[in-house]
């Protein structure tokens, strides 16, 4: 909330008035169900009357509209817009960064982000071996066994984690570790920002890989999957060239 004297002249009540209106939005955003006026104005510390200006304004540019018959109100369509306008696409922005990973490595990179408690490719960066690995784009993984989904639930909090694995685990059958066991590697992954995959997917193939939040909140996770006998050899080297790379992406966003 705006909490400085307004300023004399008009750049100066300007001011205020658009801090005022961007604290109903923030005070709206936290409701999905509607709020009243009243309700309002006791969060942003407004006289209702003033409220009342303000909503309406933002009623009349469709940034707020009725929540119900009632009169409550909430974020409306021109938000929404807004917010798809000038949404990142993360994929093409950090495709040179993910390209350079792969000419250094030669090996393949992974792009994948999260949703509805799987791991999605989006893109993806051929290696330059001979023998290499290729997955399709828009193909869904596992979270558990995979090095993308394990550094993804490394960014989930504790209760989701432990939801996800569970399922997954009494999805896989018998042979697969205890959740005890998932839930601890996530731990670990929290502390080192380092996921693995040792032949457990797929035999043959493993796989390293980090996740990262884009400024709303996505869940991307950058991987290079490896024939495992190569693995083995490179892992320390593919490690610290990810890591780069994840720093690099980072300071992208």
């Amino acid at each position: 909330m705006n909490t400085e004297p307004a300023k004399k002249g008009f750049n100066g009540q300007g001011v205020q008035v658009i801090a005022r209106a961007a604290d109903i939005l923030r005070a709206l955003k936290t409701d999905n169900e509607g709020l009243s006026l009243g309700k309002i104005a006791e969060r942003v510390s407004l006289p209702r009357s003033t409220v009342q200006r303000i909503v309406n304004a933002l009623l009349a540019e469709r940034l707020v509209m009725s929540a119900s018959a009632e009169g409550g109100l909430r974020l409306g369509p021109e938000i929404q817009a807004l917010a798809a306008a000038g949404r990142i696409n993360v994929a093409e922005l950090i495709r040179p960064i993910l390209t350079e990973l792969a000419k250094e490595t030669g090996e393949t990179v992974d792009l994948s982000v999260y949703r509805d408690h799987l791991v999605l490719f989006v893109d993806q960066v051929i290696g330059t071996h001979r023998l290499r690995t290729v997955s399709a784009v828009g193909e869904a993984f596992p979270m558990t066994n995979t090095a993308t989904g394990k550094a993804t639930l490394a960014l989930l909090d504790e209760e989701e984690v432990a939801t996800i694995a569970a399922r997954e685990l009494r999805q896989s059958g018998e042979g697969s570790k205890s959740l005890s066991q998932a839930i601890a590697e996530i731990e670990g992954i929290r502390e080192s920002g380092v996921a693995f995959d040792l032949d457990e997917h797929t035999d043959g193939i493993s796989a390293v890989a980090m996740a990262f939040k884009d400024p709303a909140g996505m869940i991307y996770s950058i991987s290079l999957p490896v024939p495992s006998h190569r693995f083995a050899k490179k892992r320390e080297a593919l490690v610290a060239a990810l890591k780069t790379t994840w720093k690099a992406v980072e300071a992208a966003l």
